[in-house]
């Protein structure tokens, strides 16, 4: 660089990036600065004298007439004759009083209770928590979590952002979250008896339909089709659903073409026939079994030799029956399909998010058609896709509280006690089926292989509405659900019931025995104030908040269900 007096512009310039606070550091002590000592003189070739940098005498001057303006200090050096100056504001030493202020404001901000913090919200969980400690919880897909579920949710983790996978992180100070993510995907091939060497898996989606969609993102293009269980049938619109006059309900039929199967409407059960030839007709890219509402085994075989026949990859969503399936409760979609997802709460007892789970290493077999081409030495090619679609296809930060308490939760799947834990759930929900099955009630396919089962309410002139809101009355909650009648129609007569949240507060046979009483006297009292007020919603609902029906069978649950202990809350 040029610093002969013609160039002390281009010299200027670079001394004050040089001396700028944000790239270099001039302490208030004398400092000496060399030139370097192969500065050309830009009129000749010759090499010219080193000239010190030369610093003088520092002056600190304060501006009386503005009190709030810093100290500032001039600092005079020479260039080759030349005088410079720099003027920046003199760092200010806090006494130690100030210090202990500023600490203590802190301390007193960051460690608030939320009853002080927050009392508004505070009270209304403390609400919340009271309603579920004196209801009765049917709905299949919740569930209560334990202490270590909740404490690693609502600890420090959910402080760190840690966007990518465990080793290639976008952000340092990773090295636990790697290390807690990683110790996470190990108790999760264990917690399903897979070996690492075939099975891979993402625990980072933020849920069941996230982690369905990062499967459909990384595999498929835009367009490309797919094929699961109808709604009303008791799949779910993440598998894609359109509404009879075609609208599209979820992304999933949006951004890719989706065809439903269905069920036999007299039996409830898949008609695998119609599914073959519907596969066969509509080519999809990915099948799907698994569902939200679906009472029986799943087939997984049979799904296999459809899925090959067609040429597509088989996937599993098993969000409501995981927890079986790890239980080994239930048929193993494992030994059969290509990719399996999954919540990570309801059956499972974790906290809410997803899971994916995929096949990886040398393919088995050749295998039907199109994605599953090639010969024995194929490798699967699903992990470096899906992981790509979760992140930084279509989430950001993994959340880290979640996949600890994740973890936390599925190590206590591992465990024996989580073993006789789901075949509580399966007798309980085989008890209930069989309480309502002899009051005469009406079950789709007749009742369950499961943890849930389907009520049918049409023969007692009901809808899954109104009953539904008869139970909230009192202090029962369940779900409506679409079924389809006999005709193949849609009809919003009926309910979901399930049975692991009540099992996870201590519910045995003779227990669902007596929910199954409360649950027939909550459907006579829908009866009766439809037959009274008539069919009108409006009407109905302000009938409810006065009767007293409602009012003695809601002393009766609560009484019921405060026997039971609340798992992870103290009461």
């Amino acid at each position: 660089m040029d610093l002969s007096p013609t160039h002390s512009n281009h010299s200027l310039g670079f001394l004050s990036h040089a001396s700028s606070p944000r790239r270099a550091k001039i302490a208030d002590d004398s400092i000496s600065f060399q030139a370097d000592t192969s500065f050309r003189d830009s009129s000749s070739n010759s090499i010219t004298t080193p000239v010190p940098l030369q610093f003088m005498e520092q002056r600190t001057y304060t501006d009386n007439n503005n009190n709030d303006q810093a100290d500032e200090t001039d600092e005079e050096f020479k260039i080759l004759g030349h005088s410079m100056c720099i003027k920046r504001k003199r760092t200010t030493t806090i006494d130690n009083g100030e210090c202990s202020s500023r600490k203590n404001a802190i301390r007193e901000w960051g460690k608030q209770p939320l009853r002080i913090a927050d009392p508004d919200i505070f009270a209304i969980m403390e609400k919340e928590k009271e309603r579920q400690y004196k209801g009765i919880e049917l709905i299949a897909s919740e569930n209560f979590v334990c202490r270590g579920v909740m404490e690693a949710l609502g600890s420090h983790l959910t402080n760190k952002y840690s966007e990518g996978m465990p080793g290639a992180r976008y952000y340092g100070g990773n090295k636990f979250i790697d290390e807690i993510e990683i110790l996470c995907c190990q108790r999760a091939l264990a917690a399903f008896d897979l070996n690492s060497d075939n099975w891979g898996v993402n625990v980072q989606p933020y849920s069941c339909t996230s982690a369905n969609f990062a499967v459909y993102t990384g595999l498929l293009l835009p367009g490309d089709r797919i094929m699961g269980l109808d709604t009303p049938s008791g799949g779910n619109t993440s598998h894609g659903y359109y509404t009879p006059n075609g609208r599209k309900v979820s992304a999933a039929s949006i951004f890719f073409g989706s065809l439903p199967y269905k069920v036999n409407p007299q039996t409830g059960y898949i008609d695998f026939e119609k599914l073959e030839e519907r596969a066969m007709d509509f080519r999809p890219k990915i099948l799907i079994c698994g569902g939200s509402s679906y009472p029986r085994e799943w087939d997984y075989a049979k799904f296999r030799q459809i899925a090959d026949k067609c040429g597509a990859v088989l996937l599993c969503d098993m969000a409501q029956i995981s927890g079986l399936i790890a239980a080994k409760e239930c048929a193993n979609p494992f030994e059969y399909c290509d990719i399996i997802t999954s919540t990570t709460h309801k059956s499972l007892r974790g906290p809410r998010g997803g899971i994916i789970f995929y096949r990886k290493g040398k393919k088995q077999k050749k295998r039907g058609m199109n994605m599953n081409q090639g010969d024995e030495n194929d490798q699967y090619d699903f992990e470096e896709k899906i992981n790509f679609a979760v992140f930084p296809s279509l989430q950001g930060g993994p959340h880290n509280n979640h996949i600890a308490a994740l973890a936390t939760a599925l190590k206590q799947v591992a465990t024996p006690e989580y073993k006789a834990y789901m075949q509580q759930v399966k007798k309980n929900a085989q008890a209930l089926a069989s309480a309502l099955l002899r009051r005469n009630c009406r079950l789709v396919t007749g009742g369950t292989d499961n943890h849930l089962l389907l009520w049918d309410l049409r023969n007692l002139g009901l809808t899954g509405k109104l009953f539904e809101k008869v139970c909230e009355m009192c202090h029962i909650t369940l779900n409506k659900v679409a079924i389809f009648d006999d005709n193949g129609t849609i009809t919003p007569g009926g309910v979901r019931i399930g049975t692991p949240a009540m099992t996870s507060r201590g519910c045995l046979e003779a227990d669902f025995e007596t929910i199954a009483d409360f649950l027939l006297r909550a459907a006579h009292i829908a009866s009766s104030l439809q037959r009274e007020h008539g069919k009108f919603q409006k009407v109905l609902l302000m009938a409810l908040q006065s009767n007293k029906d409602i009012v003695e069978l809601r002393t009766r649950v609560e009484a019921f269900a405060t026997q039971f202990a609340m798992p992870g809350v103290d009461i």
